[in-house]
């Protein structure tokens, strides 16, 4: 799928500090972390406006059906304005750009604002389906008899409450748990992957030491005082703190190598960025970083076969192909760090002939991975993966990084997904 006749450009956005589950963001919900980021985002247009609103959250919420539009509403932004929602799992404000760029025209659409949101610290619970319809038939009860009649329908094991969980509905299995297997087959060791968390953590506090994040992160008033900073980039983890963590998701063989500290955390976060024409980014104040949004893919691979998170290894080799590029081409590369394993054996996978020319149908002409190229100033294991907003954190750090690049630098920017999906996005400076 590639971008519209159109120019398409990203524009770097804001967002909340990533705090982990349980934090000082955990009295707000999806919406309440939303709020505060899209009035930021508007509050630069000076009186302009855009022509579409889209947002996404990924963990379900019975009070809403429509985030995007309850965020624009609660955030008192013009009521005009379309909004809507979007859900592709890690991918969904990632997603939500691409759906962006094609309803861009350059005039009567120019510009959008898009984002997500999580709140992994205020997921709701709810009663089982089954008790679910009968309270519904109870209610519905019109005379005593008639309920005193569904009380004897009332099986005792249907009153329970449903507590949802990150685990694919298909397979019942945790990502974590699926990562593992990929992990196995492709022979991803214990070692390679706490080298890639150390390196993600320490690049990730370097950014913030260097001020990189300064103008991509706002503050968030909470009942503790005021967060500016991410939670979760640990300035004092070793390669020894990390090679001491037991494993977290195959306890028992002996065999597995995720812990808690190579596999991104669960995160509390919103963060959104621009989707424009020429004359759309235009409206936004000088000095915001900007990047052409050249290409893009939605992939999707069967994960019984594949993995579940394999989607971006045979999406990114099919956009670079299609693009006539070879990973040299590429001077930055943000890969989304669902687990540190994950982009191992992506990596892998992408330097693998067989792989390529088996399973993608492309020849091995990619040469090696540039894997000093990635993730310049750390990766989700060490910035926190507030599933929703992923996509637009990610594309604004990549938009921002850009600029310090020469003119036309290209980056891949890469994210995979629950269920088998993944989006992978190419732009340039």
């Amino acid at each position: 799928m590639s971008s519209t006749a159109t120019p398409i450009y990203l524009a770097a956005g804001v967002r909340t500090p990533f705090l982990k589950a349980g934090g000082a963001f955990s009295h707000l919900d999806a919406i309440g972390l939303s709020v505060p980021v899209a009035q930021a985002m508007m509050a630069k247009l000076s009186g302009a406006r855009p022509d579409l609103f889209i947002w996404g959250t990924v963990i379900p919420n019975l009070t809403w059906s429509s985030i995007g539009r309850e965020v624009l509403l609660d955030a008192k932004l013009d009521a005009t304005i379309p909004a809507y929602s979007t859900v592709m799992a890690c991918s969904t404000s990632m997603v939500g750009a691409f759906q962006a760029a094609g309803m861009i025209d350059g005039k009567a659409r120019q510009l959008a604002v898009v984002g997500g949101a999580e709140s992994m610290s205020r997921v709701q619970i709810g009663f089982s389906q089954n008790f679910s319809d009968w309270l519904r038939e109870f209610q519905g009860a019109r005379t005593l008899g008639a309920k005193f009649h569904q009380l004897t329908e009332l099986n005792p094991k249907d009153v329970r409450l449903w507590i949802p969980k990150v685990v694919n509905r298909t397979s019942g299995m945790s990502m974590g748990e699926h990562t593992e297997i990929t992990a196995k087959q492709w022979h991803i060791s214990r070692e390679t992957q706490d080298a890639l968390a150390l390196e993600s953590h320490q690049r990730a506090v370097a950014g913030w030491q260097a001020g990189f994040f300064d103008d991509l992160v706002m503050s968030v008033e909470t009942p503790s005082g005021n967060v500016h900073q991410d939670g979760l980039p640990r300035q004092d983890t070793s390669a020894d703190r990390l090679a001491a963590l037991k494993p977290a998701f195959d306890r028992t063989s002996g065999l597995g190598t995720l812990t808690a500290g190579n596999s991104s955390a669960l995160t509390d976060g919103a963060a959104a960025l621009w989707v424009g024409s020429e004359e759309g980014i235009a409206k936004l104040p000088p000095g915001i970083p900007t990047a052409r949004l050249v290409d893009w893919e939605v992939a999707s691979v069967d994960f019984h076969v594949d993995g579940l998170l394999m989607a971006p290894a045979f999406a990114v080799p099919r956009l670079l192909a299609r693009n006539g590029l070879r990973f040299h081409d590429v001077g930055l590369w943000e890969i989304h760090e669902a687990f540190s394993a994950q982009v191992a054996f992506h990596i892998k996978a992408w330097e693998d002939a067989s792989f390529l020319r088996d399973k993608v149908g492309l020849e091995p002409i990619f040469g090696a991975f540039p894997r000093e190229r990635m993730n310049p100033n750390g990766g989700s294991v060490a910035l926190g993966h507030p599933f929703a907003a992923t996509g637009a954190r990610i594309l604004s750090q990549a938009v921002k990084e850009l600029a310090s690049h020469p003119k036309g630098t290209r980056a891949i920017v890469s994210i995979c997904a629950d269920g088998g999906g993944g989006t992978v996005a190419l732009l340039q400076s």
